[in-house]
């Protein structure tokens, strides 16, 4: 339904008011002069903006809250101030830089994606932009509208609930999905569409808010026919999600020399290229069969020398010591690993099943380590009484 569309709907129904794009966009941009966050990304009113450090932040916010982001993106700009300089670290100085971000398959894609611009610079439009690695709708969008000022409609979370408020819709995400692109493009304005971007963005993530939107104050409560009905807080509506399962495992933390055993993750999966301490298979419950036969570290030929190891068994006897078992939530599921410690300084048998490599204890902050392994770390270094993780 086109925006005029939706506009003499509003009219037949008197507990909403009449909206206009150009009155609602000037309102919004208005608060936006006066209200704009202060972002290390953003330019200052009157600058150009970066397209490296837009292009940088956006590809951080993916999935990531703006607090969790400002210091990974200053860390980053001020180790890599350009994409040329990007573009020159190795792969494993980006993932480890990354580590604790998240989402780890946008380090590998940020890298890859910054080689590519160091080659052939930023594409100023939203079909050459889509094209890099780990660039996608949304991104793309944001780029080009606020690195280049292009009329591109950018829907993140924060423009989905303004937009489902505004609109009052009663069709609930993600089946909203479609309808809210549709609408944020015909509301997006020819003139400003960076600052517009951004207004939008703020807006979200301060007045309206997921929980206790502050109606009262918002710039374009006018215009809003869910604060009409008095009901903001009830959108967007969201379908049921299905429960979020639990996995289980076991982590390994083998310690010699001052150093630790790791190894590298295959670069496709979850944690695609980050290090890590040897593991078991990560099973589901009610995968009680599959587990007692691949319930094994996966070290290669060696596994089936190698018994899943239980609170009072282990796998090398009594060299391995049961530590803190770790819990880890990602997207898709909950995630228990036990931990087994080890020091094969006393008990050479404890590595002898395991390929990797020896990591200096001193020096961790190198190795591209993801939370959870971090966790299963601190846990191992403290069951063999090293105290907290370096």
């Amino acid at each position: 339904m086109p925006l005029f569309g939706v506009r003499l709907m509003q009219k037949r129904h008197s507990a909403r008011p009449a909206f206009a794009a150009e009155s609602f966009q000037r309102a919004l941009l208005r608060w936006y002069d006066v209200a704009r966050r202060d972002l290390p990304w953003r330019a200052k009113p009157g600058e150009l903006a970066d397209p490296y450090r837009v292009w940088l932040s956006e590809i951080m916010l993916q999935q990531t809250t703006v607090k969790a982001v400002i210091p990974y993106f200053e860390a980053f700009t001020r180790r890599w101030p350009t994409v040329d300089a990007l573009a020159d670290a190795s792969r494993d100085e980006v993932l480890a830089a990354w580590a604790g971000l998240g989402y780890y398959s946008r380090a590998r894609n940020l890298h890859a994606c910054a080689q590519a611009l160091a080659q052939g610079g930023f594409p100023a439009d939203e079909v050459g932009l889509r094209a890099l690695p780990g660039v996608g709708a949304y991104t793309s969008a944001a780029i080009a509208a606020i690195a280049f000022d292009l009329p591109a409609a950018v829907v993140d979370g924060n423009v989905e609930r303004v937009l489902a408020r505004v609109f009052a819709l009663e069709t609930p995400l993600p089946a909203a999905k479609g309808e809210l692109r549709k609408l944020a493009a015909e509301l997006t304005p020819a003139s400003r569409p960076g600052d517009y971007a951004q207004a939008m963005m703020d807006l979200g993530a301060g007045i309206c808010s997921p929980r206790s939107p502050s109606c009262l104050v918002c710039p374009v409560r006018a215009f809003c026919a869910a604060a009409a009905k008095g009901d903001a807080e009830r959108f967007p509506l969201r379908a049921a999600k299905a429960a979020r399962p639990t996995r289980r495992g076991e982590a390994f933390v083998i310690v010699r020399d001052g150093c630790i055993l790791l190894r590298r993750r295959a670069d496709k999966g979850l944690l695609g290229g980050m290090m890590e301490v040897p593991t078991s298979d990560w099973v589901a419950d009610g995968a009680v069969a599959a587990r007692s036969t691949r319930g094994r570290p996966k070290v290669g030929a060696d596994a089936a020398a190698i018994a899943s190891p239980r609170a009072d068994t282990s796998p090398a006897g009594a060299a391995w010591l049961p530590g803190r078992t770790v819990q880890h939530t990602f997207t898709h599921f909950h995630l228990e690993l036990r931990v087994f410690a080890a020091d094969a300084d006393t008990a050479p048998s404890a590595a002898a099943a395991f390929s990797g490599e020896w990591a200096a204890l001193d020096n961790l902050a190198a190795f591209a380590l993801p939370s959870v392994m971090k966790k299963a770390v601190a846990s191992g270094l403290e069951t063999l009484g090293f105290g907290r993780a370096p």
